[in-house]
């Protein structure tokens, strides 16, 4: 699997000269946690929703400044070819949550730790889904030693007791 297959797409971008509040108000229209900073379809920078509260709310910045103020700059990708092994170490690497994912150095879309999360349990379902089943099928289906009489069923202990 590549990190495209599991990618969010398209990615939600804002330009340079975004006010920050304008990007925030993005966010929240479209329920994500970073819009990606571009300038003719070149990806500039990352703002996230950190980035508004701890470079943003915290230092008093004004909301009517544009993101590049903000943005985080030089941003941790991924290829979109490139498997899931390599965007794992990507993101222990460089201990980020979100990698946008480029496509010829365009961004395509974003990788999230969620992304990854949700793919691990889904792989994890798909395994134990059968496993499961087959562990009831055996538990419930009767065993030979079921058909006679309770008195000759092995006790696990000594007979009669």
């Amino acid at each position: 699997m590549r990190a495209v297959d599991l990618m969010t797409a398209p990615p939600v971008t804002v330009g340079p000269t975004t006010t920050a509040f304008e990007a925030a108000r993005r966010m929240e229209l479209e329920a994500v946690g970073c819009v990606l900073v571009t300038d003719d379809d070149r990806l500039l920078g990352i703002l996230t929703d950190r980035d508004l509260t701890v470079r943003g709310l915290a230092h008093d910045h004004d909301p009517a400044r544009p993101v590049s103020e903000l943005m985080t700059t030089p941003v941790a990708t991924v290829d979109a070819d490139a498997d899931l092994d390599t965007a794992y170490r990507d993101f222990r690497r460089t201990g980020v949550r979100r990698l946008p994912v480029l496509d010829d150095g365009r961004p395509v879309g974003v990788l999230t730790v969620d992304d990854l999360l949700r793919d691990v349990v889904e792989r994890l379902v798909d395994l134990l889904v059968p496993v499961s089943r087959s562990a009831l099928r055996e538990a419930v289906a009767p065993r030979p030693s079921d058909h006679g009489s309770t008195a000759t069923r092995p006790t696990g202990g000594r007979h009669g007791q």
